[in-house]
């Protein structure tokens, strides 16, 4: 089960890694058979499922994404948390609001659903 403490830490260190643009300490916080499901996805890289599977694609996206948005910044408000999952609730550099849901497994990853503000 996972404490609010350790969702708290994790919620920041993952913020701080994205807002470094540290590809690799971002890819660190997730699991090698990882599977992400988000709108952008679909948007950046034309993938109608919005669904990617494993780290390495995971980085790929996100290598693009830090491409495409050289001033992307994450304002972290609030870590929701549940048994073995936390929900990430932050705005980026545009104000959009993004809920990620994920699901944990040893501190890692293995599942992410990311919702953001219509």
């Amino acid at each position: 089960m996972l404490t609010s403490t350790e969702a708290k830490q994790f919620a920041e260190h993952w913020i701080h890694s994205w807002n470094s643009h540290n590809l690799d300490a971002i890819l660190s916080h997730y699991c090698p058979d990882v599977v992400l499901t988000s709108p952008a996805v679909a948007q950046l890289l034309k993938e109608s499922s919005g669904t990617l599977k494993g780290r390495d694609a995971l980085g790929r996206y996100f290598a693009r994404g830090l491409e495409a948005y050289p001033n992307l910044t994450f304002v972290l408000h609030d870590v929701l948390c549940g048994l073995n999952s936390v929900v990430l609730y932050y705005t980026n550099q545009k104000g959009t609001k993004t809920g990620e849901y994920m699901e944990l497994d040893g501190g890692k990853v293995v599942r992410v659903v990311a919702n953001y503000s219509a």
